[in-house]
């Protein structure tokens, strides 16, 4: 048997919602023939696009849809009409749009009683974050938000080492992230990233795109958050936009945080648009415990055990005789590890087909926007900030 699940794919015209959601996920778990379950059913995801611009929908339809169903994904700009039923069956709605505007789409989805699956940050604030939130649970809807990098090859890695023990008491944390974002204005790179992450008045922000990241890879993998402090800065002033446009950059570029979680252990964490890498990939966690760390990339993972830490001796007048990169292994781990977006759109599709379980919902969402703006204000008043169990 094979359960067929609508699902509207709205604002996936963006980079992430193309390439990750809609071709490096659902259109790959459809080339699969669907998800397999234990009890041999499958689901089978049935999509259509939605968003503002015909013209990119029907381009996006006809690139990705023939390869995978064989013919171009159906579309519309008639969200309120998709989510009606008005052009077909459709039970999930799934929202990539930018930050500001997603509030309201999930609203809509709401009043039309579809389970709902959305980016992150689900908000610029707590306070809609959590009204978003308890907006869905109250009306009974399944719902979910994006939390990719639990099931990054790194970070799985990384659990299976915590629960073997091989770190034996975890004593900090570092997290080291960015990479340099050209500004477009030096006449040979373009940016890469779209403009409005430089405007707070458009959602803009590394803290509040980032630290959403941080709070659940933190909770997940190392234990809840009880306090921190954070700085954050506007390193460059002034990007050209897409069509050309020099404008002034009103959000934060770069933002540094300790956390303290409840048992003690120190994270700290560097996010930045406006470094140059040399390092071993775009995010990497250091994990320093008393039997052993752990150097984690996005996909690599390299161990030290407490056998095979060397014994430095300071003395700067001569040449360091210890090569530091020597003495590490690569951590053991799958041949093959399935696209992080994917797992977790699996995993979402089960639970809303055979209500298997799921705990990364819109409530989970609105804590990353609450460590958010908790950094903020513990910039904003320089101080530490505790964070509230709510």
């Amino acid at each position: 048997m094979t359960h067929h699940v609508g699902i509207i794919l709205n604002g996936v015209t963006g980079r992430m919602g193309t390439n990750q959601h809609l071709e490096r996920s659902l259109c790959a778990i459809i080339k699969d023939g669907g998800i397999l379950l234990d009890s041999g059913e499958r689901i089978m995801p049935n999509i259509i696009l939605t968003g503002r611009s015909n013209e990119k929908l029907k381009k996006l339809a006809e690139e990705h849809g023939p390869s995978t169903i064989g013919k171009p994904f159906p579309y519309t700009t008639d969200l309120q009409g998709a989510l009606e039923g008005k052009h077909g069956n459709y039970e999930v709605f799934f929202d990539a749009s930018s930050t500001l505007h997603r509030g309201k789409f999930i609203e809509m989805a709401v009043n039309a009683g579809k389970s709902i699956y959305c980016e992150k940050p689900t908000a610029v604030d707590t306070s809609e974050a959590f009204r978003l939130a308890q907006l869905v649970d109250r009306a009974g809807l399944k719902n979910g938000v994006v939390q990719d990098k639990l099931w990054l090859p790194g970070f799985l890695k990384t659990r299976s080492l915590k629960e073997q023990g091989f770190f034996g008491k975890i004593l900090s944390v570092r997290g080291e992230f960015g990479y340099w974002v050209f500004t477009g204005l030096d006449g040979q790179q373009s940016a890469q990233r779209p403009s409005w992450n430089y405007r707070s008045e458009d959602g803009g922000g590394i803290m509040i795109d980032m630290f959403c990241h941080w709070h659940y890879l933190i909770n997940d993998l190392f234990g809840p958050i009880e306090k921190l402090v954070a700085y954050g800065n506007t390193d460059i002033n002034l990007r050209n936009n897409e069509n050309d446009e020099t404008f002034d950059c009103t959000a934060d570029d770069s933002a540094y945080a300790i956390f303290v979680l409840r048992d003690g252990t120190v994270c700290q964490f560097n996010s930045s648009w406006c470094v140059r890498v040399r390092r071993d990939d775009l995010l990497c966690l250091e994990i320093n415990g008393t039997e052993g760390s752990a150097i984690a990339g996005l996909r690599d993972v390299r161990i030290q055990s407490s056998a095979d830490t060397p014994k430095p001796v300071w003395n700067p007048d001569v040449e360091q005789p210890i090569n530091f990169f020597e003495g590490w292994k690569e951590a053991p781990g799958k041949e093959a590890y399935e696209n992080a977006f994917k797992v977790q759109w699996q995993e979402f599709l089960k639970h809303v087909v055979i209500d298997s379980p799921w705990k990364y919902s819109l409530q989970e969402g609105a804590l990353g926007v609450q460590l958010a703006e908790l950094g903020m204000q513990s910039w904003k008043e320089s101080c530490w900030v505790n964070v509230p169990t709510l």
